[in-house]
């Protein structure tokens, strides 16, 4: 299976990993270091894998990628929402936020933004969830195929919504 290179591009951008078997079990993601339950996986959606994140689906009728990362104790205790999220983006240009609001998720602060950005000239979308729990970041991330499009959000925001770190 071929990845586009701008999925690759932004798994290179996310700083992320995961030692060791991991599992999946279309609910509950279980690692080394890491837990956590999410929302329905959207029937739309098929795994791929995308070196960086612990989860990553393709939404090929939408063209639309979703990626779910998570790290323990490297990051995140002293460093706000915020600079979390603009980190996801260093590497892209002309990035434009559309909206960012706080929010709950699994009874902690959360942030999510919706912005269009450029990686090599191409435009996306992107809504992306952060979110820091015992010592840990979540960062989900759902990249539509052209900056207007907005098809398969209300799936991820379901798959996102879902989230706990209580297997």
């Amino acid at each position: 299976m071929r990845v586009p290179l701008w999925v690759l591009g932004l798994s290179a951008a996310l700083v992320l990993g995961s030692c060791g078997k991991a599992a999946f079990d279309g609910t509950v993601y279980r690692g080394d270091d890491i837990e956590f339950r999410v929302g329905p996986v959207s029937p739309t959606w098929r795994a791929i894998e995308v070196e960086g994140a612990l989860l990553a689906f393709r939404d090929d009728a939408r063209a639309a990628t979703v990626a779910v990362n998570g790290r323990c104790g490297l990051d995140g205790d002293d460093v706000p929402l915020q600079a979390l999220t603009q980190h996801l983006f260093l590497h892209f240009t002309d990035r434009e936020i559309i909206s960012q609001q706080a929010l709950e998720l699994d009874g902690r602060e959360a942030l999510r933004t919706e912005l269009v950005a450029e990686l090599d000239g191409v435009p996306r979308r992107f809504v992306v969830y952060v979110l820091k729990k015992d010592g840990c970041v979540y960062d989900f991330m759902w990249i539509g195929g052209s900056p207007d499009g907005r098809g398969g959000v209300a799936d991820f925001e379901r798959f996102v919504r879902g989230f706990s770190t209580e297997v």
